[in-house]
């Protein structure tokens, strides 16, 4: 039985941990922000809910679930995504953390999805930790040099 409190509850965590990722990066002024790792997030989380949902009792059948199709599905559009924010400007580099930031908010809410919480909250915790602490080791010790 579809249980619909829980799968609100699960999309509502899912854009909750997007939008924390999106924070630094809103903070940092670039292009994808709050709002996009938000969405990235929630809707990744709701294409697992909907694979999961749609596969299990189904029409009052039992069909096994194979969570790793409708991931890699997810995988693949968050890299289009991902790869139009990738630019190349002069002889630098742009938004390549932004796009891993993005492909993060995907997997933290593909975890949401499946009901692995702690990992997710783990997760979104190291990479607010790579995003800050990181960027401070690197700005005062190797782009200094």
């Amino acid at each position: 039985m579809i249980q619909e409190s829980e799968i609100f509850i699960q999309l509502f965590i899912a854009l909750f941990l997007g939008a924390l990722i999106g924070t630094e990066r809103e903070y940092k002024k670039k292009p994808a922000g709050i709002k996009t790792h938000a969405l990235v997030s929630l809707g990744a989380a709701l294409f697992i809910v909907i694979g999961f949902y749609s596969f299990y009792g189904a029409n009052g059948l039992q069909v096994s679930f194979d969570p790793s199709r409708v991931i890699a599905a997810v995988v693949v559009g968050v890299g289009f995504i991902g790869g139009g924010l990738i630019l190349k400007r002069d002889h630098e580099v742009e938004g390549l953390t932004t796009a891993a930031g993005l492909w993060i908010a995907a997997a933290v809410g593909a975890a949401v999805g499946l009901k692995l919480y702690f990992p997710a909250i783990f997760t979104v915790l190291l990479t607010l930790f790579v995003f800050h602490a990181i960027s401070f080791f690197q700005n005062k010790f190797i782009r200094e040099r």
